[in-house]
This record gives C-alpha cells, sequence and structure tokens, in this order.
C-alpha cells in the first residue's frame, strides 16, 4: 500500500486522495465522505499537532479566603503555642483551648470593646478565671509571673536596669539618716591595722 499509515502526517483525506492517486483505492472503491469532503472542505485543516511540552499556568482568580476568626487563632499561636496537650481528636465533642479563646473573644468583642490589643489580654484574663490556663510560648512558670509583672513591650533586662535607676533617685532625693554600713566598715579596717 502507498502512502503513510502514520496518523501524525496528513488527514485521513489527503492519504486517501494519495492512494486514489496512485491508483492503490480503485475509483468506485472510494469512500462515500470523500465527495463530500472535497465539496465541503473544513475551514480549519484537521492536522495532528503535537501537545505543548509546557504548560501555561493561568493565574487564579479565586481569591484567598480569611476569616476573622483565622486572624485571632494565628495571634493565639504567636502568643501561646499549640499549648501543653495534644489534640484530642478521637473525642467528637472536643473543643481546642484555640477554639475556646476564639469564641471568647468573640464574646468579649460583642461587648463593645474595639480594641484588639486589650481585647486580646482580657481575653486570656477571661479563660484564666473560668480556670484554663494560658503559658505564653517559651517561658516557664515562674518566668512568666515575672514578665506579666513588668511592663508590655519592655525588654526585661532593661526593666531591671530602670528599677535600679529609679531607686538610686529615690535615694538621692530622700537621703537616710543613717550612714550607709560599707562607709562605716571601710572606716574601722584602717583603724585596726
Amino acid at each position: 500500500m502507498a502512502g503513510s499509515r502514520l496518523e501524525k502526517i496528513g488527514t485521513v483525506f489527503t492519504r486517501v486522495q494519495n492512494l486514489l492517486r496512485a491508483g492503490v483505492i480503485k475509483e468506485s472503491e472510494k469512500p462515500i465522505w470523500f465527495d463530500v469532503y472535497a465539496a465541503f472542505p473544513p475551514q480549519r485543516e484537521p492536522v495532528y499537532q503535537k501537545p505543548r511540552k509546557y504548560q501555561v499556568k493561568i493565574a487564579d482568580p479565586i481569591p484567598e479566603i480569611f476569616y476573622r476568626e483565622d486572624k485571632i487563632r494565628a495571634q493565639f499561636y504567636a502568643v501561646y503555642g499549640n499549648g501543653p496537650r495534644a489534640f484530642e481528636l478521637n473525642r467528637p465533642n472536643f473543643i481546642s483551648v484555640c477554639q475556646r479563646f476564639v469564641e471568647k473573644y468573640q464574646e468579649l468583642e460583642k461587648l463593645g470593646d474595639t480594641d484588639e490589643d486589650r481585647l486580646f489580654e482580657e481575653t486570656g484574663k477571661a479563660l484564666l478565671a473560668e480556670g484554663i490556663i494560658l503559658r505564653k510560648k517559651g517561658i516557664s512558670g515562674q518566668a512568666q509571673q515575672h514578665s506579666s509583672q513588668a511592663t508590655e513591650g519592655i525588654d526585661p533586662i532593661l526593666q531591671m536596669k530602670l528599677k535600679d535607676m529609679l531607686k538610686e533617685m529615690q535615694e538621692e532625693q530622700h537621703p537616710v539618716d543613717n550612714p550607709p554600713e560599707s562607709s562605716e566598715s571601710h572606716q574601722k579596717t584602717p583603724a585596726t591595722e
């Protein structure tokens, strides 16, 4: 049989046309569709084309979905971490500490407080009143007590230096009637020698 048997080269019409021209297919054996195709050819030639090796990635028009609770959860996990216990997924009615925090936050928010930082702190205090202890991420029990007493946003070392400076300023403003012990001991040592 003359002609190519590969489907990728040419169309069925061109292959049959070439077979008719070569005399392999007789005029009486030509397919029924051949004359119709010749009379009404398609607008676009049905040629096999190799698929592209690379796909052009189309930008996803769907925006990411963020809920207000997601921001609260992110802040909770940034401050408190995952907590001491793992999630108990085998209990169907299990509510995580984070979910309780979010629910309490929304409850306090409905009362009218709009300051997010203050509301976050008040939510932590409200959960503490309910018996849920929240530990800040990376802080042990005693260090957490000290940090909660210290002013927010100030480094603990800087806080200690500020306390020392305030103490010295108060001593300068209100001098003590009794002389310091270090000066008395210093005066007695030369006399004994």
